[in-house]
């Protein structure tokens, strides 16, 4: 029983930490100005490729690689509008 516990206090930790990030990255991408943000859509592009394909060569979740494509295309949504 501890170790499910300890398990889902990390889980809880983790979540609490990703808002704080998603709110950071939210708060810049709103400041930055619109010339930059084409050039900063291609190289998340990029970068996401290069995660992309790290993901599907590692045994991990289902679960985690929808999470990060969906929010890669909600980064991608708020760099571009």
């Amino acid at each position: 029983m501890n170790n499910l516990q300890d398990a889902t206090e990390k889980i809880c930790d983790l979540k609490g930490s990703l808002v704080a990030l998603d709110a950071l990255v939210t708060a810049l991408l709103a400041s930055l100005p619109a010339p930059m943000r084409p050039a900063l859509l291609r190289t998340f592009e990029g970068n996401a490729e290069v995660a992309r394909t790290v993901l599907l060569h590692t045994p991990i979740s289902e679960h985690t690689i929808t999470a990060f494509e969906r929010d890669v295309r909600r980064m991608a949504a708020l760099i571009d509008a």
